[in-house]
């Protein structure tokens, strides 16, 4: 069971945008992958919960997490196939272990938390929460963007992942994050 959470072997670099809702993590991956002309990972939960909203008027529940975990990873090992030399990825296991832990008191499935500290990722990028909160039926935390941006950034440190923080706006973090990839690709 649990193989369906694990990366498949795979020679991209692999960078994630991490951070709390709202904070332009989906549009500077379709922005990088223009830029590097490879595919992205779309968050595979947006399109599962929607359809739980939309189907139920149901939030994500606990149930939901092993799932949606899943399906990232589906999405992840299909895309790394077609990517060319980067693979972008909207979200990963990290992130929704950190979203486990601040809805349900602190409790993540143990098969997800294992993937999610197990699978590995060539650079984060942690996406500051200085652009406009954008509410939409699964976003639900516009008062608290400060003390989940904290507890994006101390995951990463708990979990020693290289990362950088990603600030201002859409153009200043496209380069930002291009002259990063970039020296990932030089010393690949």
């Amino acid at each position: 069971m649990e193989k369906k959470f694990e990366q498949e072997p795979s020679d991209v670099i692999k960078v994630v945008l991490f951070g709390p809702e709202s904070t332009g993590k989906t549009t500077l991956s379709d922005q990088l992958a223009r830029h590097y002309n490879t595919v992205w990972v779309a968050e595979y939960a947006r399109e599962y919960l929607q359809d739980k909203w939309n189907n139920e008027r149901k939030t994500c529940e606990p149930k939901d997490l092993l799932p949606i975990a899943e399906g990232q990873m589906r999405l992840e090992n299909q895309l790394a196939k077609k990517a060319t030399n980067v693979l972008i990825c909207d979200t990963d296991l990290l992130e929704t272990k950190v979203y486990s832990e601040a809805y349900y008191l602190g409790y993540c499935d143990p098969a997800l938390e294992k993937h999610a500290l197990n699978n590995h990722y060539d650079l984060y990028f942690l996406t500051y929460i200085d652009v406009p909160w954008v509410g939409d039926d699964l976003r639900d935390k516009p008062q608290e963007r400060e003390r989940m941006f904290a507890y994006f950034k101390e995951t990463l440190e708990k979990y020693n992942r290289k990362f950088v923080i990603l600030t201002g706006n859409k153009q200043e973090r496209l380069t930002a994050a291009v002259e990063h990839i970039d020296n990932l690709l030089k010393i690949k």
